[in-house]
C-alpha cells in the first residue's frame, strides 16, 4: 500500500472510530430507553438500515434485558444457519447484537457449547458490548477482541461461520477483510453478511467525506464491486438472499444487500 493510501486508510479509520465511540457513549447513557439504537437518538447517524431486526430474537432473560444497540442494516444471523458446538466470528461487533444472537444458536442451554468471537476497533463499543454480554450470562461463550477487520486477531482456519452486519463498506480497503476473513474460515466454512452497496459509483468528492464515509454512504462500492472482491479472495459460491432500497444519494441508489459466501472445503 502507498504511504497515500495508508494515510487515507488511518484518517477513515479515526473517522469512523469517532463517530462509532459517540454511538456507543449515547447507547449506554439510554440504557433505560429502546431495544436497539435503530430508532433512538444514538443512532440517527449510524448505520441503521432495512429490515425490522429487533423482532430476529428475544435476548431478554426475564425482566432484566438490557439495551442492545444495534447499527446493522440486514439480518445476516438470520440465514447463517448456525449450529450448536460452532466456533462464530463477528467482524464489527459493535454493541454485539449479532454476537449474542450467534451466541444462543452456537451455545444453547443444553447442547454442544460453542463461542463467539467479536472484533472491533473501537474501545467504547468493546466496553459496551462486554457489558451487554454479563448482565444476558453469556460472557462465558462470548468474547470481545480490539483489532481491524483489515488485519483480524484470529488464527487461520480456526471459525466455521463469519457474520459481518453493515460494516464491511465503513473498512478503507474491503479487498483485505475478504482475504482476512477468507483466511481465518476452516475448509467449508461461510460467511454470512448484510452490508451497504450502490447501483453505481458514488462521485469522488463525496468518497472524501469522512462523515458520509461514517454514516456507511461515501464507503460504499457498487454491487458488482462488492461481490467481485469477495469472489477474488477466493469464496465460491456467493449467494444473495436479499437487496432492499436503503438510501438514495443524488443519482446513486443505495441497497441494503444479505449474502452468504463460501469457503471450498
Amino acid at each position: 500500500m502507498s504511504k497515500v493510501l495508508e494515510k487515507d486508510g488511518e484518517a477513515t479509520h479515526a473517522a469512523v472510530r469517532e463517530h462509532y465511540a459517540r454511538s456507543a457513549r449515547e447507547a449506554a447513557e439510554l440504557s433505560a430507553g429502546s431495544g436497539c439504537g435503530c430508532g433512538t437518538a444514538s443512532a440517527g447517524n449510524a448505520c441503521c438500515g432495512a429490515g425490522d431486526i429487533t423482532g430476529e430474537a428475544n435476548l431478554a432473560q426475564g425482566d432484566a434485558a438490557p439495551v442492545l444497540a444495534s447499527w446493522g442494516c440486514g439480518s445476516p444471523t438470520a440465514i447463517a444457519a448456525l449450529r450448536p458446538g460452532q466456533v462464530v466470528l463477528d467482524l464489527g461487533s459493535g454493541g454485539g447484537y449479532d454476537a449474542f444472537l450467534a451466541a444462543r444458536a452456537v451455545a444453547p442451554a443444553k447442547g454442544a457449547a460453542g463461542r463467539v468471537i467479536g472484533v472491533d476497533m473501537t474501545p467504547e463499543m468493546l466496553e459496551l458490548a462486554r457489558a451487554n454480554a454479563q448482565r444476558l450470562g453469556l460472557d462465558q461463550h462470548v468474547e470481545f477482541r480490539q483489532g481491524y477487520i483489515e488485519a483480524l486477531p484470529v488464527e487461520a482456519q480456526s471459525v466455521d461461520v463469519i457474520l459481518s452486519n453493515c460494516v464491511i463498506n465503513l473498512a478503507p480497503d474491503k479487498a483485505a477483510v475478504f482475504r482476512e476473513a477468507f483466511r481465518v474460515l476452516r475448509p467449508g466454512g461461510w460467511l454470512s453478511l448484510s452490508d451497504i452497496v450502490s447501483d453505481r459509483p458514488l462521485p469522488q468528492a463525496q468518497r472524501r467525506d469522512l462523515a458520509s464515509w461514517a454514516g456507511c454512504v461515501s464507503g460504499a462500492q457498487t454491487e458488482a464491486e462488492y461481490l467481485g472482491a469477495i469472489r477474488a479472495a477466493g469464496f465460491t459460491p456467493v449467494e444473495v438472499t436479499s437487496r432492499e432500497a436503503w438510501h438514495r444519494e443524488g443519482e446513486v441508489q443505495l441497497f441494503s444487500l444479505t449474502l452468504r459466501a463460501f469457503k471450498p472445503g
